[in-house]
C-alpha cells in the first residue's frame, strides 16, 4: 500500500484509531485514508463482513479482529477499544472521515495533554446534502470520540453510548469548517427507514427496563413535538426537502418505538404472534377436516 506511513506526522503520544465494521467496503477506504497519515495504530473489529471490508482493512495496515454481529454496536466497540495500545484512542465509524485541520487539532491536544476526553462536532451528510440545521448541525451533534484509555465509559443503552468518568478533563471543540468529523450518514430514504426500523426495535426492547409503557396518545404528542423541534424550531426548512424528511423520520422514530413497545407488551414479540396465527390457521383447517368426516359418514 502506497502513501505515508502511519504516525508519520506525530512525535509524541501514540494514537490508535478504532473502527467497527460490517460490509463497509465502499466507505472504509475513505475513513482509513483520512487517518492513516497521522495515527500510529489502526484497529478494525469486523462483524464477519461478506464483502471486501477485511481485505481493505489489512491493505491499509490495520490490525483486524472479529466480533459476533451485535446491535447496538457498543459491546463490539468496547472489545475494539480493549485491543488498542495507544495513549489516545479515536473512535471512528466506517462512514466517517477526519479532515486534516481536525487531525492537527487532535494531535495538538494529545501532545500538550490538554484534556482526557474530547467532544468533537460532526458534520452530517443526509440524502445527498450537508445538514446545517434540523437539529443535526455540527454544534448540536457533538460526540465524545477522542480520549485516553480509562477516561470514557460506554453503555449498551441506545443513544446513550458514552460518558466521561468523574475525574476526566473534558473539552468540547467548537465547530469550524474543517474541524468536525465528516459523516456520510444516509444516501437515500431507504437508508433512513432501514435505520429507523432497526433502532426502534432496540429502543422498544430496552424501554421496559426503564419502566416505560406504551401510550398511543403520548406517542402522537411526542412525535408532533419531535417534528416541530427539528423542522420549525430547529429550522429544518432551511435544509430544503432533506430537512423535511429527516424531521419526519425523527417523528416516525417515536411512533414506531411506541408501536413496537405495544407489540412486546401485548404479544411478547414476533414468535408469540406467529403462534397465535398458527392457532387460527389450524382452526380454519379443522373446519375442512370436520366437513370431510361428515361427508364420508353420509356416504
Amino acid at each position: 500500500m502506497t502513501g505515508p506511513e502511519m504516525g508519520s506526522s506525530l512525535s509524541g503520544p501514540c494514537i490508535s484509531v478504532v473502527i467497527n465494521t460490517l460490509n463497509e467496503e465502499n466507505n472504509l477506504p475513505y475513513a482509513l485514508r483520512s487517518v492513516r497519515p497521522w495515527v500510529d495504530e489502526i484497529i478494525v473489529v469486523d462483524m464477519y463482513s461478506e464483502d471486501r471490508t477485511v481485505e481493505i482493512a489489512r491493505e491499509y495496515g490495520a490490525k483486524v479482529y472479529f466480533h459476533p454481529k451485535v446491535v447496538p454496536v457498543e459491546s463490539a466497540r468496547s472489545f475494539a477499544i480493549a485491543k488498542a495500545s495507544g495513549d489516545w484512542i479515536l473512535l471512528l465509524d466506517a462512514d466517517e472521515m477526519i479532515p486534516r485541520p481536525l487531525s492537527n487539532k487532535l494531535i495538538e491536544i494529545a501532545r500538550y495533554d490538554r484534556a482526557d476526553v474530547v467532544g468533537i462536532p460532526r458534520l452530517n451528510y443526509m440524502l445527498g446534502a450537508p445538514m446545517m440545521h434540523t437539529r443535526v448541525h455540527p454544534n448540536e451533534d457533538v460526540n465524545l470520540r477522542f480520549f485516553k484509555p480509562g477516561f470514557l465509559g460506554l453503555t449498551e443503552t441506545i443513544h446513550r453510548g458514552s460518558h466521561p468518568v468523574a475525574t476526566s478533563r473534558v473539552t468540547y471543540l467548537p465547530y469550524e469548517p474543517g474541524q468536525s468529523i465528516v459523516h456520510f450518514a444516509n444516501i437515500n430514504l431507504f437508508d433512513i427507514l432501514d435505520k429507523v426500523n432497526r433502532y426502534t426495535t432496540i429502543e422498544a426492547e430496552q424501554s421496559p427496563s426503564r419502566g416505560e409503557r406504551p401510550s398511543a396518545l403520548r406517542a402522537v404528542a411526542r412525535a408532533s413535538k419531535r417534528f416541530f423541534h427539528h423542522y420549525v424550531k430547529g429550522k429544518g426548512y432551511r435544509d430544503g426537502w432533506q430537512g423535511f424528511y429527516v424531521s419526519a423520520a425523527s417523528a416516525l422514530y417515536v411512533l414506531l418505538t411506541d408501536g413496537k413497545l405495544f407489540e412486546l407488551h401485548k404479544h411478547a414479540g414476533r414468535e408469540a404472534v406467529r403462534r397465535l396465527y398458527q392457532g387460527e390457521a389450524e382452526k380454519i383447517i379443522m373446519e375442512y377436516d370436520v366437513t370431510l368426516r361428515s361427508s364420508s359418514h353420509t356416504h
